[in-house]
C-alpha cells in the first residue's frame, strides 16, 4: 500500500509535510511494516501558489489492516495540517491498485508535475480514471503532489539523492534554533563532496538550518544514506524528537526541459537552452544583473541573476556580447532566472591602444580627434589606433549560483565534477 500526501504546511504558521511523513513512518509500524525509505518529491519550483518548497511525501507499507492505516493517516493530517492558512490545501492518496495501466499513468503524471503546470481538475480526473481512494481538503490542491508521490513510488528509475532531516521537540517549534555552527563546518569538511549545501563558504553562511517556524532543525543532503547519516552524527545542538532519511529528486535537475529556441519557452517552466550573450550585462536597482540572450534563430529574451544569487552576479557581469553559452533556469514574466551557466566559448575582447612607433617602439600620441597619431621623438605617423586583445576575466566551463540561492531541484555541480565545472562553495 502506498500513501502519499502534500500541502500540509504553511509559510507563516509552520509545520512541514516531511515531519508528518517521519511521524507516520514510526506510527504505522503498529499496523504493518514500512517498506524502504520514504520519498520526498519536489514539484515544479516556479508554481506561485506553493506553500513553501512545493514537495510531496510518499511512503509504502505492507499491511493487512488497510482501513485502520487510512483512518490513522487522515486523523494525523487533520490534526497537524495548517488548515487555517488559506494557501494550505492538503491532499492524500491511498494506492492499493498498482496494475500496469495505473503505474504508467501515475509515473507520467509524476514527471509532468515536476516540469509543467498541473491543474487540480487534471489531478481529480486521474483519481477518477484510476479509481483511487483519495481525500482533498479545501480546494484540494495537495492532490496534485499526492498523485505525483504515488507515481514516483511506482516508477523509481529516476535520478535521486538523499536528505537526513532532524526534527525539533514540539514545545520548541517557533522558537530560535540552537545548532553549533562550528560542528556543521566540521561535518561539512569531513563529508564534502559526498554531502553538499551544508554551508556557503563564499557568503559565510550555514544553509542547512532553516529559519521558518517549522519542525525541522536541520537537513543534510548527500549521495547516500550513509554519508548524510555520518554528517548528521557530527552535528551538535538542541535535543531532537526524531529524524528521517528521505530518498528524493532534490539536486537532480529533473525540472529542466531541453529547448531549441526561445519561442518554445513558457512562463512557469524551467529549461536548458543554448545561444549567445546579446548585450553587455547591466545591474539595476535592487542589485539584479540582467542581459539579453539570443538563440540560434536570432530571437532574444532577458535573462537575470537576481540579487539573492550574491557573488554569482559578479560572474555574469564578466560576460560580453558574443559569448557562446548554455543557460539552465526558469522562466517567469518572460525573464529567464539563471540557475547555472555553461560558458562554451568566449568572444574575443579587444581595446583600442595608440600605435607603436616603428623606430623607437614607444606609443605614439594622438594629434587630435580624427587626425591620427604621431611620435613626438621620431616624427613618424599613423592614421588609426590598433586593437589589442584583452585577457578575459572568466574561463569556459559550467558555473552555478551559490548554495544560499540554490533551488531544491537544481543539481549542484559537485554531483558532476569535471575539469570544466566550477562548483560553488
Amino acid at each position: 500500500m502506498i500513501i502519499s500526501f502534500d500541502d500540509t504546511d504553511s509559510r507563516s504558521l509552520g509545520m512541514c509535510t516531511t515531519y508528518l511523513g517521519a511521524l507516520l513512518m514510526d506510527e504505522l509500524k503498529a499496523y504493518g511494516k514500512p517498506v524502504g525509505l520514504p520519498l520526498l518529491i519536489r514539484l515544479n519550483p516556479t508554481i506561485p501558489f506553493k506553500t513553501r518548497g512545493n514537495a510531496a511525501v510518499a511512503i509504502k507499507i505492507e499491511t493487512s489492516e488497510r482501513e485502520k492505516v487510512k483512518k490513522h493517516v487522515i486523523q494525523r493530517i487533520e490534526e497537524l495540517a495548517q488548515m487555517e492558512d488559506e494557501n494550505t490545501n492538503p491532499g492524500v492518496v491511498f494506492l492499493e491498485n498498482n496494475n500496469e495501466e495505473v503505474k504508467n499513468v501515475l509515473a507520467a503524471f509524476f514527471k509532468r508535475t515536476v516540469q509543467h503546470v498541473i491543474t487540480i481538475r487534471q489531478a481529480k480526473e486521474i483519481i477518477e480514471k484510476c479509481e483511487l481512494d483519495a481525500r482533498g481538503y479545501k480546494n484540494g490542491r495537495g492532490l496534485i503532489g499526492a498523485l505525483a508521490g504515488c507515481g514516483a513510488m511506482l516508477e523509481e528509475k529516476w535520478d535521486h539523492t538523499y536528505e537526513y532531516l532532524s526534527y525539533r521537540q514540539k514545545e520548541t517549534w517557533g522558537t530560535q534554533r540552537f545548532v553549533d555552527e562550528n560542528s556543521v563546518i566540521r561535518a561539512d569538511d569531513a563529508t564534502y563532496p559526498n554531502t553538499w549545501d551544508n554551508r556557503d563558504i563564499a557568503n559565510n553562511l550555514v544553509v542547512c538550518i532553516p529559519h521558518s517556524p517549522d519542525p525541522v532543525l536541520y537537513g543534510i543532503r548527500g549521495k547516500t544514506p550513509e554519508y548524510v547519516s555520518h554528517a548528521a552524527s557530527m552535528i551538535e545542538g538542541e535535543v531532537t524528537e526524531r529524524y528521517a532519511i528521505y530518498k528524493t529528486n532534490q539536486g537532480t535537475d529533473m525540472h529542466l526541459i531541453p529547448a531549441e529556441s526561445i519561442s518554445n519557452l513558457q512562463d512557469m517552466e524551467s529549461y536548458i537552452i543554448q545561444g549567445f550573450v546579446a548585450s553587455t550585462p547591466r545591474t539595476i536597482e535592487g542589485g539584479h544583473t540582467l542581459f539579453l540572450f539570443r538563440d540560434k534563430e536570432g530571437e532574444e529574451m532577458e535573462c537575470a541573476a537576481f540579487e539573492p544569487t550574491k557573488n554569482f552576479r559578479e560572474l555574469i557581469r564578466k560576460l560580453i556580447p558574443g559569448d557562446h553559452i548554455t543557460l539552465h533556469g526558469s522562466v517567469k514574466n518572460k525573464t529567464l532566472n539563471i540557475e547555472k551557466i555553461d560558458v562554451i566559448e568566449l568572444a574575443e575582447k579587444c581595446r583600442k591602444v595608440n600605435p607603436l612607433c616603428p623606430e623607437c617602439k614607444k606609443r605614439m600620441k594622438s594629434t587630435g580627434k580624427g587626425q591620427g597619431y604621431r611620435c613626438r621623438r621620431c616624427k613618424t605617423q599613423a592614421d588609426t589606433a590598433i586593437r589589442s586583445k584583452v585577457e578575459r576575466e572568466i574561463k569556459t566551463g559550467m558555473y552555478e549560483v551559490p548554495p544560499c540561492a540554490r533551488r531544491h531541484l537544481s543539481m549542484p555541480l559537485v554531483r558532476k565534477r569535471g575539469k570544466d565545472t566550477h562548483p560553488s562553495r
